[in-house]
């Protein structure tokens, strides 16, 4: 059985394909209204002829101005009396936006910026007026906040991160309220816009009669909304993965592509992003699927997938992550940390911290992971020698001051904030960690220079103002996990590691030669493959779904007891990660 790269679920209802479907729904709206209306003493001359607005939401790395032209045309065809009118007009000028996202102790960073805690209406230009209907034409209104400009239905057109990110460093697209054509910035993108669009996309998702991905934007595709939450609370009822993504980086390795076969584009697929909530997507329906993000679902199911106890934590968000760092044949990772809990809500303005831990999967002899710092290293020397590096652009001897630790397979190694840290050539390393995963803080990156041909950058005072310094020593061994027996029985044995204090997770393995039983005890539990050849997970409720080497699967809260049985191959190995 082989690693599925677009895991699909059965979709509740039909999903079209193109601009023309999209058009016979407009016209239907706009027949059926003027059709049923009966007016009143009260209504305005022309109600009756007077069809209702419709919104078309979503972010604003989409192409607007050629959806609405694509539309426009087909809905010309189909001789349906409309305007089409950009919303985004009703947006502040691009440079008040600038100077209300940006937080003044961040403003010059080139690469980090505060986590912008508002919301799209608070973008909006004072004053900005409604969009009203007119008599006996439909009004369409286009734009990321058009919900916010007119009453009627509303449609949101939406478009998978991955995508945006590559249009945004290609070019291609705008940041939120920049002009059509400007090339916007990756930086604004993570930091500002993302975090603004999904919280206006969740504002909406209860409102919304359709949705479209717009994946493909010449022929999206979409379905109603109520086809769309039936289909979703489906696949949150049993076990589901996210599709993954890989993406290329300085350092990538050749196992992604070699033996998942990974084929997005770039030199390597190095980073493979298997479950992180804030970009993953649920696939609907035969290729070409629908694909919507995962956020969405939580919105719609957020107790039967996280538990109560999870929500009473975190909130509705999904707050554990899995991707793979492969430096098979690649080149050693950064070595880097990660902010502690304090700065990262002071500074970056995000209420948990991105505590990390490496699984590794794949090695090779005498592969090693950078952790943690050395018994005898001087701090004042440590800053200085890096500051040297990145000034001068001179090498670094990073293991003056870094331990490196041999890499064992399937050794589960800890990395609490503030821990120097990375992942040597040679390894497969499965990240288990904590949701947040934009804030890495480098210390030394060899001196390497990015995709485009130019130097990666440093980020020395958030990372020396992070650098856990009292953790060294026997509190440095301990991050080397060692395990426990949970439970032993007839075929099967469960172990789990050794945790730190500040890890909300944790981190277990099930070794399955036939079958084990399992409960997801009201939290829900993430599950990799990490050895072996294919597994089954059968729920109570009669639910199956097959697991291959190195997928990852979700187990919501609301599946309760379960079974893994081995299907083929020899022994199985599964690394389980829950909020404990």
């Amino acid at each position: 059985m082989a690693y599925e790269l677009e895991p699909r679920y059965p979709v509740i209802g039909a999903i079209t394909r193109g601009f023309g479907p999209l058009a016979d729904e407009l016209s239907r709206i706009a027949s059926t209204f003027a059709a049923h209306h009966v007016p009143t003493a009260t209504d305005r001359p022309g109600w009756a002829a007077w069809p209702p607005t419709v919104a078309l939401d979503g972010p604003a790395a989409i192409d607007w101005r050629g959806f609405a032209a694509q539309l426009g045309a087909e809905l010309g065809r189909r001789n349906v009396a409309h305007r089409l009118i950009d919303a985004r007009v009703r947006l502040a000028e691009f440079a008040e936006i600038v100077r209300r996202t940006e937080s003044a102790g961040l403003r010059d960073d080139p690469v980090f910026a505060r986590t912008y805690p508002g919301h799209l209406e608070d973008l909006l230009a004072s004053g900005a007026p409604r969009i009203e209907p007119a008599d006996g034409v439909l009004t369409i209104a286009f734009g990321a906040g058009s919900a916010l400009a007119c009453d009627g239905a509303v449609w949101y057109v939406d478009l998978p991160k991955r995508l945006a990110l590559r249009a945004v460093e290609e070019g291609r697209a705008a940041n939120l309220g920049q002009p059509d054509g400007a090339a916007g910035s990756a930086r604004r993108l993570l930091f500002v816009d993302w975090p603004v669009e999904d919280r206006h996309r969740r504002s909406l998702a209860g409102r919304w009669s359709r949705y479209v991905d717009a994946s493909d934007p010449a022929a999206p595709r979409s379905m109603d909304g109520e086809s769309l939450r039936e289909s979703l609370r489906a696949v949150a009822a049993g076990p589901f993965r996210t599709r993954p993504a890989f993406l290329p980086v300085p350092w990538g390795g050749k196992w992604a592509r070699e033996v998942l076969g990974a084929r997005d584009p770039g030199p390597n697929a190095g980073l493979g992003y298997e479950l992180i909530a804030p970009e993953s997507g649920i696939l609907l329906g035969d290729a070409p699927s629908l694909e919507v993000a995962l956020d969405v679902m939580l919105a719609y199911e957020p107790a039967g997938i996280l538990g109560s106890r999870v929500i009473e934590k975190f909130g509705i968000a999904f707050p554990i992550r899995f991707d793979y760092l492969d430096t098979v044949s690649g080149s050693d990772l950064s070595v880097h940390c990660h902010p502690r809990p304090d700065y990262m809500r002071t500074v970056f303005g995000v209420p948990i911290t991105q505590h990390e831990t490496y699984y590794v999967m794949v090695t090779r002899p005498e592969a090693r992971i950078f952790l943690g710092l050395r018994d005898d290293t001087d701090s004042e020397a440590f800053r200085a020698a890096a500051m040297r590096s990145a000034s001068e652009g001179i090498d670094l001897d990073i293991e003056r001051f870094v331990i490196t630790h041999p890499a064992r397979a399937h050794q589960l190694y800890l990395i609490p904030a503030g821990t120097p840290h990375g992942s040597g050539e040679g390894n497969v390393v499965l990240e288990i960690s904590a949701t947040p995963y934009l804030y890495s803080l480098r210390f030394f990156d060899w001196l390497r220079k990015d995709l485009k041909g130019g130097f990666r950058p440093v980020q020395l005072d958030h990372a020396f103002a992070n650098l856990a310094f009292d953790r060294r020593g026997d509190e440095v061994r301990a991050l080397v996990a060692e395990t426990t027996v949970v439970r032993t029985g007839d075929g099967f044995r469960e172990l789990a590691f050794g945790t730190h204090p500040d890890l909300f997770f944790a981190v277990h393995r099930l070794e399955v030669e036939t079958t084990i039983e399992d409960d997801t005890a009201g939290r829900f539990a993430v599950l990799n493959l990490v050895e072996g050849e294919s597994v089954a997970i059968r729920t109570a409720s009669g639910r199956e779904h097959a697991l291959a080497y190195a997928e990852t699967i979700v187990l919501p809260a609301n599946v309760g007891r379960y079974a893994i049985i081995r299907t083929s191959g020899g022994p199985a190995k599964l690394v389980k990660a829950f909020v404990s």
